[in-house]
């Protein structure tokens, strides 16, 4: 996944640790601008969260791919991050959490 800034390409980060307080639950009212195939997007499945731990310096993640267990084909990465509300092993979490 790429986001780009004009024609700077900004690298894919972890800006923090969040744990989940609430079911997952449907929701279709827009709380952000997002354009999916040139069209709007609206995402309705969410989940209230909390933060445990915002980092100082958001975490670039492509250098923890070759260390993350959850991400059996590391060069298909994407997928394994696009669903949302994703668990992790513990070792994964305890990996991001000391970066």
């Amino acid at each position: 996944m790429q986001t780009r800034k004009g024609n700077e390409i900004i690298p894919s980060r972890i800006v923090g640790i969040f744990e989940a307080v609430s079911k997952a639950y449907r929701d279709s009212s827009r709380i952000f601008k997002s354009k999916s195939a040139g069209r709007e997007t609206i995402y309705p499945y969410r989940v209230k969260i909390k933060p445990i731990k915002i980092f100082d310096k958001p975490v670039e993640f492509k250098p923890l791919i070759p260390k993350l267990n959850f991400i059996k084909i590391k060069d298909k990465w994407t997928g394994y991050v696009r669903l949302p509300m994703r668990e992790i092993p513990e070792e994964d979490y305890q990996l991001i959490a000391k970066t």
